[in-house]
């Protein structure tokens, strides 16, 4: 029961990786409030459906949270979107939606997160990617927006130390969630075999599953990692980015 009497904000909360993490952190005692645009399917302590490119909406989040569950120690800024293509192929409103939500989103969570564990401390565990860090092939928008947050998890890490609030980002490859497998049908391929393909690709023997990726949110959310700030820890498998 790492995380017993604590209170978590988990963005994505419907997605592959998000109602890993929720189910995760309230088996081990979170209270967990979760967001996304439709996320009362999904068992938690709160539901807050809402669109992540609303400004309004991030900024007043985590104090609804804190209400709702009674404080705000760990903040996870899970949700994500994936915008593949050349930059000649790419449109404006594909920039919009990539900054809004992997960028914007995590910043303005961020900015009123940190003021409500200014007096105890807390977590935010950002997801970022290791094509953030080495980027891929055709996905600029995708490469660019994580590589931004990866750089303000660096810049938070070192400037929030001093009030125990420790911040993170895991960085995963490929995984294989409703996400990375609609990529493969919108494109014409089958899914299956897609990820089959991609498993061969990996040291390891396959790309990760949601689980893999929630095992270290947990471990950067919880006392085990009290000394880490403003690290970017690579899940993938052994797999470079190629």
């Amino acid at each position: 029961m790492r995380f017993a009497g604590q209170n978590a904000l988990v963005t994505g909360g419907a997605g592959g990786v998000g109602a890993v993490l929720v189910a995760a952190l309230r088996a081990e005692g979170a209270r967990v409030a979760v967001t996304d645009r439709s996320c009362g399917h999904i068992e938690a302590d709160a539901h807050f459906d809402g669109d992540l490119t609303d400004g309004a909406f991030c900024d007043a989040l985590p104090g609804r949270a804190a209400t709702a569950l009674g404080g705000l120690d760990i903040l996870c800024n899970n949700a994500g979107v994936i915008t593949r293509g050349k930059i000649t192929d790419t449109t404006d409103a594909d920039y919009a939606l990539t900054m809004a939500v992997n960028v914007e989103a995590p910043f303005r969570l961020s900015r009123a997160a940190i003021p409500l564990m200014a007096e105890t401390g807390g977590a935010i565990v950002n997801t970022s990617s290791c094509w953030g860090l080495r980027p891929g092939p055709d996905h600029p928008l995708y490469v660019m927006s994580k590589a931004a947050l990866a750089s303000m998890t660096q810049c938070l890490g070192r400037d929030h130390a001093h009030q125990n609030i420790r911040v993170n980002a895991v960085c995963p490859n490929e995984v294989d969630t409703p996400m990375i497998r609609s990529g493969f049908a919108i494109r014409g391929l089958d899914a299956d075999r897609a990820v089959e393909e991609l498993n061969a690709t990996v040291p390891l023997g396959r790309i990760a599953q949601p689980q893999d990726i929630v095992d270290v949110i947990l471990f950067l959310a919880s006392d085990a990692a009290r000394y880490m700030c403003g690290a970017l820890v690579e899940v993938n498998g052994g797999k470079p980015v190629i």
